[in-house]
């Protein structure tokens, strides 16, 4: 979680309009056609292109759509052309770190992200934001006492607030004297994805919601996930790529940047794999991998459900980076 200042974009001027989230990637799409190279990544950001979009159905969480079906996190990627630096950000990944899929989840209530539900009546009450108060939202919050909060260091928070369909995410949550406190909160209206402010965070580092990108167990029984998964890296760039706001880590040009999408290639056999892994990977085919923080490499994050088969998704182990080719899917910002 860094807080920023100053903004900057590599490319066309579109990110002044206000616009949400599904408009801007329609008109980033039209705007690419025209759009030169800015002076952008090693190989330039030229050969910009917007996300094909096959309009569908939504992803649901708690009786409510995630997001319109163009939004980016459900957008088909399986025709996005590869970005011209996807073998030099491929590399400069493996330099730093493990280089196979690690799925951040499993059979126990340690790993993994929990959600909570909140009922459409659910009083509202006050959260103290002590870190990035400028960068939030400040609520009040459909918050319960018993409101799950994720084990580790980062103490998130998901909240579906059902009926009206909100999602609110907490970073460094916690309870004092009575009191709900969270270094940072994020509000996301789950019918329309309005975008945040640019250069803002949320409960995640690029500004992204959390729950939208988590594997999760009622898709996966279902037999298809429909959007994107989040993912995150140990050496991030100090950029971003829409939908992400906020920038990484590292003034380095051939690092991921936030937001910036992978896909499994079309040539890697899935068929080697069975049960939960393999619709996981279906998903890493048809929708990719979105990096939404800087952490471990290849780390893939699913919901907290001691329903997960850990043999199941110790397959997805196999898959190393070279199996996965960066997309391009618009132009690098920075501050």
């Amino acid at each position: 979680m860094h807080s920023l200042d100053s903004r900057g974009r590599e490319g066309c001027g579109y990110a002044s309009i206000p616009m949400n989230a599904t408009l801007r990637a329609l008109c980033l799409g039209a705007l690419l056609l025209g759009c030169g190279d800015g002076g952008g990544s090693p190989a330039g950001d030229a050969g910009r292109a917007p996300y094909p979009g096959v309009p569908g159905v939504s992803p649901t969480l708690g009786g409510c759509p995630v997001f319109p079906p163009g939004d980016p996190w459900n957008r088909d990627i399986t025709s996005a052309p590869v970005h011209p630096d996807s073998a030099a950000i491929l590399a400069n990944i493996r330099a730093h770190g493990d280089d196979f899929v690690k799925p951040d989840f499993g059979e126990s209530a340690e790993y993994g992200l929990p959600i909570t539900f909140a009922p459409q009546g659910q009083a509202a009450v006050p959260v103290q934001i002590v870190k990035y108060p400028r960068e939030s939202d400040p609520g009040p919050l459909p918050l319960t006492d018993d409101a799950r909060i994720e084990g580790g260091d980062d103490d998130h928070i998901l909240l579906v607030h059902q009926g009206a369909c909100v999602l609110w995410e907490l970073y460094k949550a916690r309870r004092e004297n009575g009191m709900w406190l969270a270094d940072a909160v994020a509000r996301f209206d789950l019918r329309t994805n309005t975008e945040r402010p640019r250069t803002w965070t949320s409960a995640d580092q690029a500004g992204l919601p959390i729950a939208a990108g988590l594997v999760r167990m009622d898709e996966v029984m279902a037999g298809e996930i429909r959007h994107a998964l989040r993912v995150t890296f140990a050496h991030t760039r100090a950029a971003w790529i829409f939908p992400a706001t906020h920038p990484g880590g590292d003034n380095d040009r051939t690092a991921p940047p936030m937001g910036l999408r992978l896909r499994l290639r079309a040539s890697y056999d899935t068929s080697r794999l069975t049960g939960q892994a393999r619709v996981i990977a279906a998903a890493m085919k048809r929708y990719g991998l979105m990096v939404a923080d800087t952490g471990g490499n290849w780390f893939v994050s699913g919901e907290t459900d001691p329903r997960w088969n850990d043999e199941d998704l110790s397959q997805l182990r196999q898959i190393t980076g070279s199996a996965f080719e960066v997309v391009n899917t618009g132009p690098v910002e920075t501050r």
